[in-house]
């Protein structure tokens, strides 16, 4: 250390005092960094990504309950499951209610399902007339929209998912829809919206042809007729591609990568595979056709793979 004339050493005291108060507050930063660290590298797995993290994230639906047993082995690979409120298509009862908190407990977000009418029930009357029968149709679609929107609410309340949950009808038809079933749809979204629910579709992702070269795909019908309504999409297109296949990719491709550009979920596997749709998909299934996780060696519980914006894309573990 050199030497200093008197004037010098008293202004250069304050200064040799702050370095030490500087170098504490270097070292309680650092170790707050440090610590930041670590909790951010031992979280778990299945901790939620930041709001500010894009990214998409794979889900399973299938109409019968897997049972408790097997969600810790789902819940591996998959951030959510669907949710039915209403007996699946074929099935007469449904296996899933009263199951919403051991999902939640093992940290599955939701895709909230009730199961939607086929096109020759709404467009059916008990009447002998022909009188006014398209608005007859009408009313009783809207009539049967209402009823059935007003009952899905009352489910999902019943098995604890609160208002705001989005609800999906499950339209099982592909291609164009008629008149009445749009009638149905809105009055399904409007009861949906009165009833403090939100609204979506799970329908065809897929071109149907109409003849002389011209398509239709149900997911862009809906949307035309829906009108200023808001509603979101879980399409389904198994083709490859744009389909995966069976796959279970750490980096799920988004949901617009499903050619449908405004969807918020994408199922891009259904079990058993549709033979015409997926042709040329890579052999990941297994020999009956179903698709199964990695972790199921003994193939107990087939599956629909899906992909979405969100962990929790009904909002239904809230």
């Amino acid at each position: 250390m050199h030497t200093q004339n008197s004037k010098s050493s008293r202004a250069a005291i304050p200064v040799l005092l702050v370095f030490p108060v500087c170098s504490l507050l270097l070292c309680a930063l650092c170790a707050s960094a440090l610590s930041f660290s670590f909790l951010v590298s031992s979280a778990p797995p299945n901790a939620q990504a930041s709001p500010a993290h894009t990214r998409s994230y794979l889900g399973f639906d299938r109409n019968i309950y897997p049972g408790d047993e097997a969600l810790p082995i789902l819940r591996r690979t998959f951030w959510f499951a669907s949710y039915w409120l209403s007996p699946p298509p074929g099935e007469k009862r449904n296996t899933w209610n009263g199951k919403r908190e051991v999902l939640h407990s093992k940290g599955f977000g939701f895709l909230v399902l009730y199961r939607g009418p086929q096109s020759s029930e709404l467009q059916s009357i008990w009447s002998e007339s022909r009188f006014n029968r398209a608005d007859r149709l009408e009313a009783q679609s809207e009539k049967r929209g209402t009823a059935d929107a007003s009952q899905a609410a009352a489910i999902a309340k019943k098995e604890g998912f609160s208002s705001h949950t989005t609800i999906f009808l499950d339209v099982e038809e592909g291609g164009r829809l008629p008149a009445v079933y749009h009638v149905y749809l809105r009055a399904w979204a409007d009861q949906l919206t009165k009833a403090g629910y939100g609204a979506g579709v799970y329908c065809s992702g897929m071109p149907v042809s109409e003849g002389r070269g011209a398509t239709i795909i149900t997911a862009d019908d809906i949307r035309n007729n829906i009108g200023s309504r808001d509603l979101m999409y879980w399409i389904y297109n198994d083709a490859c591609p744009p389909s995966p296949g069976c796959a279970f990719p750490q980096d799920p491709p988004a949901p617009s990568k499903s050619g449908i550009p405004y969807a918020a979920v994408w199922q891009f596997w259904r079990s058993p595979r549709p033979e015409e749709s997926t042709s040329r998909c890579p052999a990941r299934y297994a020999p009956d056709g179903n698709c199964y996780v990695p972790a199921d060696t003994v193939h107990k519980w087939f599956l629909d793979v899906n992909t979405a914006t969100s962990p929790d894309p009904s909002g239904g573990a809230k």
